[in-house]
């Protein structure tokens, strides 16, 4: 897989609500309290598992941390791009 340049993560981070930071898409995810959070997370696990693909995660109760990099890659590639517009519509799906 090869790694996207700059323009074209910039372009499709506009619609998308996750940041750049470095070689990684980062996106906060808050839900009611720690049940939402894991019911967000075993949502967010079956995308990942399907696609192959999967996102660093951490949980602090209510708050799910995502991070997307293709590590095999050393950076971002389009797979990030595909699975962080999926996941962000687990996170507004609520």
């Amino acid at each position: 897989m090869s790694l996207l340049d700059d323009g074209a993560i910039s372009a499709a981070l506009t619609g998308l609500q996750w940041e750049r930071q470095g070689n990684e898409l980062a996106k906060v995810h808050k839900g009611r309290d720690f049940a939402a959070a894991m019911k967000f997370v075993n949502a967010v696990a079956e995308r990942a598992e399907a696609a192959n693909h999967h996102p660093d995660i951490d949980i602090r109760w209510n708050t799910v941390t995502l991070r997307l990099s293709t590590h095999s890659a050393g950076g971002l590639t389009q797979a990030d791009l595909d699975l962080a517009k999926e996941i962000d519509g687990l996170a507004a799906a609520g």
